[in-house]
């Protein structure tokens, strides 16, 4: 944990019109994986809307190694269908966190990102300020499938011992 800047609490917050792998519906999943670590959401069965608001927690060495998510459909027999993939890209989230903004009043847009052809925004998304902390909300379109969304939300987590965002560059 020595190299670690710290941790990234990633909630999932849930899927929007995800693709159909079964007969009328799916029962999806969300895989979140950078570098070795891999963490997995709860399965919400029958739905393509479904609402996960689990918590995962990535310790963050290199801002600059890509986060993948990637949703599946659980299935009991055979192997579990792919339903899409999305790239989270950290960087502009950990620009505003080291803007060392302090005191603002809750809700205050510190920035906003718009969707590119380089990242799997869906919209925009904005950087905020709310209760004493930096979080960004965000919503991915899936990639390598005919639909589907999901929304995120992040938040930095310092620890003793961590390295800290002012130590290492973004670029």
């Amino acid at each position: 944990m020595e190299n670690v800047m710290g941790l990234l609490r990633i909630k999932v917050k849930r899927g929007i019109n995800l693709a159909v792998r079964d007969a009328r519906s799916s029962d999806p999943y969300l895989v979140i994986t950078m570098a070795h670590q891999k963490l997995k959401t709860r399965v919400v069965k029958k739905t393509c809307n479904p609402d996960w608001n689990d918590e995962l927690t990535l310790s963050i060495s290199d801002p600059n190694i890509p986060i993948k998510l990637t949703v599946y459909d659980k299935d009991t027999i055979t192997g579990d269908d792919k339903m899409g993939d999305a790239e989270v890209d950290i960087k502009p989230y950990l620009a505003s966190m080291r803007m060392g903004l302090q005191n603002l009043p809750t809700g205050c847009v510190v920035s906003r990102v718009q969707p590119t052809r380089q990242n799997c925004l869906a919209d925009e998304s904005s950087i905020v300020w709310e209760n004493g902390k930096i979080t960004q909300h965000m919503i991915l379109r899936l990639n390598n499938v005919e639909c589907g969304e999901v929304e995120l939300q992040l938040e930095w987590i310092e620890f003793a011992g961590s390295k800290g965002l002012g130590t290492q560059g973004t670029s």
